[in-house]
């Protein structure tokens, strides 16, 4: 989009321009007319919405994938190779479109996600289709990290609040729709069209946005850190695979959990170093010297671990404490799902309107303080409304923060950053709740293999070696037993609300930091996208037009 003369004179004064200070060298786009951004923007949407969908509509068809493939073993990993593969593709893929160009980054996303999307529809074997998912999530990574620079590159932080609302509603959607439409496809057709329905929908992506879609062009010379991205990837790797198995599939004490945690932490300590060393590092350093970015990663991590984290032991409190069905157990997450879009939507109305978002994080650690505290005095004879209620505020609480620090990652970055600044604060997100659940589970199994053998082993009730009691074993207890077994259940869980509280109240301090800054305004500025290595008049143009 060209800026006119006026909202050049107000990104002149603004705090963004003051921290680049060179010239633009790059004509930027030619404006838009308003159908066309809508059309651009709206597809966009459809693809956050393909790649969220695509996390959430397997879950439903798996059995029928077990059933057909085998490898009951394996079938978590189905999911869990999805989430690596983002996981490893959001940071390169933003520094990515930093270094060639949004547009280019986001077509081969789209390519790769499709194609993994083909592969696994045509996967043959349960090990085929764990390592395509892979590849597809390492597409759909990318397309997640390249909106959110589309979308910073296309507006400024003030225009740009309203869409970041659409992303809320988008996100409710897909969490809503995807098991549900997983299902009808599965019955309907076959498990395989969970992964083709994603061929056409592609396709028509594709078209639009190599049509519609124009950023400013480029003109850097590029140095990949090659060495930076496989550390990273390394890291990344690492800390899942670790977070997923430990206490899980291998004991914390095993060499296999104590080989990964080293291997993680050298990984992620030789990652840093070389960023110290890159000339085009895929996390700059520089961006930490910013307080606002700095403190946004910090309540990004910390909202991830505990409002992420904490969900599947919130559905076990409802199962096992109250004892709910799935059903109306999923009815109760479905309504702090909502309260997590609604929340996050209205706050980013409100974010536009007044240009701030500073309290938004401080009031979501509050709520979040309010809800554990009000869920570790919960038991057995809580009754399913208040249940409710309380999970309506945990809801509350994460869409508080969720586009407040998204925008205001945002507003901290000069057009040249915004994909590592979105890439390095999702990613600080993602790896906050895989280690948000890994960390919930040690401390509630750490509890509960005691208290099944103090409060029902003793009363004749057959604990097996690993501190549990089988699915049989529950169904064969009479109804005071079974309260007694929900109340073991809402001990363990009570240390998780206990272990909650100081996170929070962590995050409440580090909020306080965030500075009052008002979004800038205007278009979206064309700020430089050369530096000390800019190539030379007459090198090649990395146009992303």
């Amino acid at each position: 989009m060209l800026p006119t003369a006026a909202s050049l004179l107000d990104y002149k004064d603004s705090p963004v321009a003051s921290r680049s200070p060179e010239p633009a060298v790059d004509a930027p786009a030619a404006p838009a007319a308003p159908a066309k951004t809508h059309a651009v923007v709206l597809t966009l949407m459809v693809t956050v919405f393909l790649s969220l969908l695509d996390s959430q509509i397997v879950a439903t068809a798996l059995p029928r994938v077990v059933n057909d493939l085998g490898g009951m073993d394996q079938f978590a990993w189905v999911t869990t190779g999805y989430l690596i593969g983002g996981s490893a593709a959001v940071p390169v893929h933003g520094k990515l479109g930093d270094l060639f160009g949004r547009k280019r980054v986001f077509i081969t996303s789209v390519v790769v996600f499709l194609l993994g999307s083909a592969l696994c529809g045509l996967a043959q074997t349960m090990g085929q289709l764990i390592a395509f998912r892979v590849v597809q999530g390492i597409g759909s990574g990318g397309l997640f990290i390249s909106v959110l620079a589309i979308l910073g590159e296309m507006f400024s932080p003030r225009e740009g609040v309203r869409y970041y609302g659409w992303l809320s509603l988008t996100f409710g959607v897909a969490s809503l729709a995807g098991p549900t439409l997983g299902g009808v496809l599965t019955e309907l057709a076959d498990w395989r069209w969970v992964f083709f329905v994603n061929l056409p929908i592609g396709a028509v992506i594709l078209l639009v946005l190599s049509t519609l879609l124009h950023l400013p062009a480029r003109r850097r010379k590029a140095h990949i850190d090659y060495t930076g991205v496989v550390l990273l990837v390394l890291a990344i790797v690492g800390l899942n695979l670790l977070t997923g198995w430990a206490g899980v599939s291998y004991a914390w004490s095993s060499p296999v959990i104590i080989g990964l945690a080293a291997g993680s932490a050298l990984a992620t300590v030789l990652f840093v170093l070389s960023q110290r060393r890159a000339v085009d590092p895929v996390v700059p350093l520089r961006l930490f010297t910013n307080r606002t970015f700095t403190t946004v990663v910090i309540l990004g991590f910390i909202s991830g671990f505990v409002g992420l984290g904490l969900i599947n032991y919130l559905v076990l409190w409802l199962q096992t404490v109250l004892t709910l069905d799935v059903q109306e157990s999923g009815f109760a997450l479905t309504a702090m799902m909502l309260a997590v879009v609604l929340t996050s939507y209205v706050s980013a109305k409100v974010i536009g309107r007044t240009g701030s978002y500073r309290w938004f994080p401080a009031l979501s650690m509050v709520v979040f303080a309010i809800a554990a505290v009000l869920f570790s005095t919960a038991g057995p004879s809580t009754g399913i409304l208040l249940a409710v209620v309380y999970m309506l505020l945990f809801g509350i609480a994460g869409g508080l923060n969720t586009q407040a620090l998204s925008i205001a990652a945002r507003n901290t970055a000069s057009t040249r950053d915004i994909g590592a600044v979105q890439g390095t604060a999702t990613l600080l997100r993602q790896l906050g709740t895989a280690l948000g659940v890994s960390f919930f589970a040690a401390v509630m199994n750490s509890r509960l293999g005691t208290g099944l053998h103090y409060r029902l082993g003793t009363l004749g009730v057959h604990i097996d070696k690993a501190g549990s009691l089988s699915p049989e074993g529950v169904a064969q207890l009479s109804a005071p037993l079974r309260l007694e077994l929900a109340g073991v259940y809402a001990d363990s869980l009570r240390f998780i609300f206990y272990a909650v509280i100081p996170l929070v109240l962590i995050g409440l301090v580090a909020s306080l930091f965030l500075k009052d800054v008002k979004l800038a305004g205007g278009h979206a500025p064309t700020e430089p996208e050369t530096s000390l290595d800019a190539e030379p008049a007459g090198s090649v143009d990395r146009s992303d037009s």
